[in-house]
């Protein structure tokens, strides 16, 4: 895999964002965005405030690739109120509801990266059923129980062209230190046969399109 360096300003984008998103983690983002994206667009299931779109941007641009960002900005379970990772700050007043997607636009328009991140607002598998560009580089990291990690993987791994890159966030062969879902899914994935695990880094993996189907 490509070995490139982030540009200081975009590294500083990305630290000073709003996520959950380990430096090393997202430099590995970064590195796989550059290997894969000039074979075709990226996609991110999942963004958030933004903190990893920085690093897929940051990679894309190298590339010459163009990343898609599909979340309904709403956020998952585990950021709604009453759980450990909510931020009141997200909370809309007029709705009740969260929305991140202001920050997100701050996020990615602070960083320069707007000809880079195209934001898609609306649900995962909402939009996959209508997707048809084959992706370079798919990037899982939206809900993570059970439900919405399955649909994310069913809806939108077909979409990974032959050598692209399908990566998991969260990914916790140990019960102890995270949830199960991704790592099941995870599981699948490799179990299936279309996929070849190639990178690992701290909970990111990295899998490589080997072969039809998903399983």
């Amino acid at each position: 895999m490509s070995i490139a360096t982030m540009p200081a300003d975009l590294l500083y984008a990305a630290q000073r964002a709003k996520g959950f998103m380990p430096h090393e983690e997202g430099i590995a983002l970064f590195e796989t965005a550059v290997a894969y994206g000039s074979r075709g667009p990226i996609c991110e299931i999942g963004s958030y405030c933004g903190k990893s779109a920085v690093y897929l941007g940051a990679g894309a641009r190298q590339a010459g690739s163009v990343v898609f960002t599909v979340d309904h900005h709403r956020g998952s379970e585990e950021i709604q109120p009453g759980w450990a990772h909510h931020d009141p700050t997200l909370v809309d007043l007029r709705f009740g509801k969260m929305d991140s997607l202001p920050t997100f636009r701050t996020t990615i328009a602070s960083a320069g990266l707007e000809d880079e991140v195209v934001a898609i607002v609306g649900r995962s598998e909402r939009v996959a059923a209508l997707w048809n560009t084959p992706l370079a580089m798919l990037f899982i990291d939206g809900g993570h129980s059970e439900d919405p990690v399955t649909k994310d993987y069913e809806g939108w791994a077909p979409h990974v062209m032959p050598g692209g890159a399908l990566v998991f966030h969260d990914i916790y062969p140990d019960p102890a230190r995270g949830g199960q879902a991704p790592y099941r899914v995870h599981q699948r994935a490799l179990a299936s046969g279309a996929f070849k695990e190639v990178r690992q880094e701290g909970s990111l993996r990295v899998l490589e399109r080997v072969g039809p189907g998903i399983g």
